[in-house]
């Protein structure tokens, strides 16, 4: 956001909140009340008669004071003090109680609902504002204590504890509770105050507001350490990794996988199931490749009956509601291509409970329809594990719902195969340079491949080509980056003009450099790897959006900004994080592959923290998977 719109922004807001405390006053006044007030100073009246007064501001008394209770949790630079004593002096000590905690409830139910959609700036000017590490106060298991200290300080507006909690990704059922009770301390003080200014001698009332008064200049000069304090206290109260694996919920299941089948149904996708293993013997890893999005409708077919417990990437697991759904559904998080000892614990938990553990090992989606390859340590996994392994071969699933395109395509033909590789003892048997080649021969496919002994299959969409500019980002005539897009078949470059089209086999015209999408994307990267074999220096830079974990409400979040470069040293971030400049460096040692998604993003986990990264050119993001891919194998080839 610009400087100028920061400020019409800033004065918008000002001009509101002048206007609705205009209007407040006013209707605090109506009524015949501004004659009571008059009253008040135009008489000597007892303590008793001065209640008796004030008590006669009737409804308009009551809900000013509450409206402005409201205000005060959501404007969060306003001070609470204020109008609490207000509320005490007016209404006295019950009532004002009452009126101020209904506020504060109303309050704090708005900054819930306002998270969801402005979060993530109020995240950032929380984090600059008061120097609170947010992250590590989510993952402490002190999280809620933090939370009623800050309340405790008068220094701190029950807003940003407000905001503070809400992004946190706190559900509203134990939002709500703490919020409350967090206030109800200070809340008490305040309104107490006002009630002693008449109710108390003067000089008691003096003595407890002077003392106030010291504790805010002692929190405002000392709140730096303080803040450091609290972060150091988080971080060293971390919760314990979740390594309980839930096993799966057979009605849910059945429920979800009916209405992922209707989905397919309507959708113009058939399954063909071929099942040679039989009946599987637990404890078992069952290896599926993973050419879809959709392939776990298609190994659930096969496996439901087992319930067993599924590998997901952990991005999915940040949103609430999915990660009660898979979890549910036996499910648990990794962080691909990076180490993550939870998933590690989980994964021999199913298998010490006797129970079956599938895994997609390519651990992303097909870019092209054909079989990527396996990390180094998910074979020696396997091969440690020692227990019975299965496969599920898949054929079809890419091309009736490719990474890059925009839903099914009517016509698909699925064909799936499980049966079993080897049995526990032969494992035994077997070096982890057998067992690799064999996992690698049972699941390898290509789909276009596949695809021509099946003449009959035609593929039906009004989109076909749509989103192929995402993966196809190099004109073949024009030689252009990110200069190819799409309509319905059709596939041109801005600088040529038409191309080519897709036919109904995936197939592109007739005369056209390349026969399919496979050779193109092949042409591409070896473009890529020609330009990095002959320059030492070869880097990739673009400025990107970071974007986090979600606080629940969704997958991710806006994080910052700045520059990504990725070069032979590694992958270098250098910009801001949650308002913060940091430099972030990972080596080439640790991207096994940048995982990216079509035209969206290219990204990395850190430990159970994903970077998400936004290029600036969205087309981009396959560039980076591709480099990411050549430079680490091209180290891995040099250490060897």
């Amino acid at each position: 956001m610009t400087a100028r719109k920061q400020i019409k922004e800033k004065l918008l807001i000002a001009i509101i909140l002048i206007v609705l405390l205009a209007l407040l006053t006013a209707l605090a006044l109506s009524g015949g009340n501004l004659a009571l007030i008059k009253s008040l100073f135009a008489k000597d009246l007892s303590t008793e008669e001065l209640m008796d007064q004030l008590m006669g501001l009737g409804w308009r008394g009551y809900l000013a004071i509450t409206v402005l209770s409201t205000l005060q949790v959501v404007c969060a630079f306003l001070p609470a003090e204020p109008v609490q004593v207000l509320s005490g002096f007016t209404f006295g000590f019950p009532v004002g109680l009452l009126l101020c905690m209904t506020g504060v409830f109303w309050g704090s139910t708005l900054i819930y609902v306002l998270q969801s959609f402005f979060g993530d700036r109020m995240r950032t000017f929380f984090v600059k504002n008061l120097k609170l590490d947010l992250e590590k106060i989510a993952r402490s298991s002190k999280g809620i204590l933090i939370l009623f200290i800050l309340y405790l300080l008068p220094a701190i507006p029950y807003g940003m504890i407000c905001f503070l909690a809400a992004s946190m990704g706190i559900r509203y059922r134990r939002y709500l509770p703490v919020m409350l009770l967090g206030a109800l301390p200070s809340v008490c003080i305040g309104v107490g105050l006002g009630y002693m200014t008449i109710a108390s001698d003067w000089i008691v009332t003096v003595c407890v507001f002077s003392v106030l008064i010291l504790l805010l200049i002692i929190l405002f000069l000392k709140k730096d350490t303080l803040f450091s304090k609290l972060n150091n206290y988080a971080d060293a109260h971390k919760k314990a990794p979740l390594t309980r694996v839930k096993n799966a919920n057979g009605f849910l299941m059945t429920i979800v996988y009916s209405l992922l089948r209707v989905y397919l149904f309507f959708g113009g996708v058939k399954l063909k199931v071929v099942d040679k293993a039989g009946k599987i013997d637990p404890p078992s890893i069952i290896l599926c490749n993973h050419g879809s999005a959709i392939d776990f409708i298609f190994a659930a077919a096969l496996l439901r009956k087992y319930k067993p417990n599924l590998i997901g990437a952990r991005l999915y697991f940040y949103h609430k509601t999915l990660n009660w759904l898979l979890r549910n559904l036996g499910a648990f998080p990794k962080s691909m291509f990076a180490a993550d000892m939870e998933n590690a614990r989980n994964c021999f938990t199913v298998l010490k409970k006797n129970g079956h553990l599938v895994m997609m090992p390519e651990a992303r989606l097909a870019t092209t329809g054909r079989f990527e390859d396996i990390q180094e340590n998910t074979y020696s996994f396997i091969h440690k594990a020692g227990v019975n392994v299965y496969t599920i071969k898949i054929n079809g699933s890419y091309l009736a719902d490719p990474k890059w395109g925009s839903g099914l395509r009517r016509g698909a033909v699925v064909e799936m195969e499980m049966d079993l590789l080897h049995t526990a003892e032969e494992i035994k048997t077997l070096t982890l340079s057998e067992l690799r080649q064999h996992i690698d021969d049972r699941l390898f496919y290509n789909d276009f491949d596949w695809l021509k002994n099946r003449p009959n299959v035609r593929y039906k969409s009004k989109f076909l080509a749509k989103g192929l500019e995402n993966i196809l980002m190099t004109c073949p005539v024009c030689g252009k980056k990110h200069t190819i897009v799409t309509k319905k078949k059709k596939i041109s470059c801005e600088q040529c003009g038409d191309l080519t089209s897709l036919d109904d086999r995936y197939a592109f015209s007739e005369g056209f450099r390349f026969k399919n999408l496979t050779e193109w994307y092949d042409w591409q990267k070896s473009l890529i790897a020609e330009e990095i074999a002959a320059d030492p220096n070869y880097t990739l830079s673009s400025k990107v959006e970071l974007r986090l974990p979600g606080n629940g409400n969704s997958l991710t979040r806006h994080g910052g900004s700045g520059v990504c470069t990725l070069n032979r040293e590694g992958l270098t971030y250098t910009g801001t994080k949650d308002g913060k400049n940091v430099t972030l460096q990972f080596s080439l040692q640790r991207i096994y592959r940048l995982l990216f998604g079509a035209g969206v993003n290219f990204e990395i986990y850190d430990g159970p923290e994903i970077l998400f990264f936004v290029p600036e050119e969205k087309r981009s993001a396959v560039d980076w998977y591709m480099a990411s891919m050549l430079l680490h194998d091209e180290a891995g080839k040099l250490a060897a």
